[in-house]
């Protein structure tokens, strides 16, 4: 692991108003109206979840400053990012027994399908920019050489809305006529969350996605569940068809490679970074499972009606984002240490 330490820290809600955590916002934002503005705004966030209110506080100040260079809002309502809470396990020596690392939770930084669209525009590059699932009957085709996708849309919005969703559509096309789609049924899409998550992926506590949504489990087990993928499959369907077609198609700006380099990431202490998925990970805990069920999102404009946060998979996507660049954003705060704290 990236970080071999996580001292134990105050809650959030102490943390943020000592000297110390102060010091680095102001420092950080170069601002002092942003750095209230942002301060409130965190607050809010971690305020309105409880499972994040016990997260290591170092993890969850680094994952709002990154956030805020990318000027992007940490409100779970507006889906841009999340900062999702993950238990890590106490770690020993193999031959010691000391304590290496104590067992803790720490907050993971999470973009959102929102998140990335509003990354890409801001690159000036695009002309057009969507996502949506696909409804029984509108998948016609799709050649795999040319990549070109026909759908027979259903006109009807409330017929489309009630129909069963057989797979995930993305599409960009360029100022300068570019275009590009993607389609992936649906059982791709669950065959590649249980590759790629171990969140997801079935063990002795769960079962498959595809059982999981024929309502085949044990509710005894509801705590093995907290992933999104198992709480609102269509959002990181949606997130994983635009981070598919722009890390291998799309023009990334310098901020788009940021945020692509640290989603799905603890962002420790010190400034080290790390794949959840990549640790010795406990199974998430019964209050983060419980604070993800309220969710609801709106399936058509992809807005999230009710709070709390989404619980995100964690996966360890193989795929290396398209290194042409757009100029970074020159009014982007400088990257943040927090290893004096």
């Amino acid at each position: 692991m990236a970080s071999s330490g996580i001292a134990q820290k105050p809650r959030f809600s102490a943390a943020i108003q000592t000297d110390g955590y102060k010091k680095l916002i102001n420092n950080t934002l170069q601002d002092p109206k942003r750095a209230q503005r942002f301060i409130a705004s965190v607050s809010s966030a971690v305020a309105v979840n409880p499972a994040l209110q016990s997260c290591d506080a170092g993890t969850i100040l680094s994952c709002a400053l990154l956030g805020e260079s990318l000027n992007l809002s940490p409100s779970p309502q507006l889906g841009l990012y999340y900062m999702i809470p993950f238990d890590l396990k106490e770690k020993r020596d193999n031959k010691t027994g000391e304590v290496i690392s104590p067992a803790t939770t720490v907050a993971t930084f999470v973009l959102g399908w929102k998140g990335y669209a509003q990354l890409a525009m801001r690159s000036g590059q695009y002309k057009n920019l969507n996502v949506c699932a696909v409804k029984k009957g509108e998948f016609v085709s799709y050649d795999p050489f040319r990549e070109t996708v026909v759908l027979n849309p259903i006109s009807d919005p409330l017929e489309r809305e009630v129909a069963e969703t057989v797979g995930y559509y993305a599409f960009f096309e360029y100022l300068n006529g570019f275009k590009k789609e993607l389609y992936w049924s649906k059982e791709k899409m669950i065959q590649h969350a249980e590759r790629y998550s171990k969140a997801v992926a079935p063990n002795k506590n769960r079962v498959s996605l595809r059982d999981y949504m024929a309502g085949k489990y044990d509710a005894k087990n509801e705590w093995a569940y907290s992933s999104f993928w198992h709480k609102d499959f269509d959002v990181m369907a949606c997130k994983t068809m635009l981070r598919q077609l722009i890390s291998k198609w799309g023009i990334m700006s310098i901020e788009m490679r940021d945020a692509f380099e640290h989603d799905e990431k603890v962002v420790f202490a010190d400034g080290a970074t790390d794949f959840v998925d990549n640790n010795d990970i406990t199974q998430a805990r019964r209050e983060i499972s419980e604070s993800v069920q309220g969710i609801t999102v709106d399936e058509s404009t992809g807005e999230v009606i009710s709070m709390p946060d989404e619980a995100a998979d964690t996966p360890g996507d193989p795929d290396a984002p398209n290194v042409a660049s757009a100029s970074a954003d020159p009014a982007a705060p400088p990257q943040m240490s927090m290893a004096d704290l």
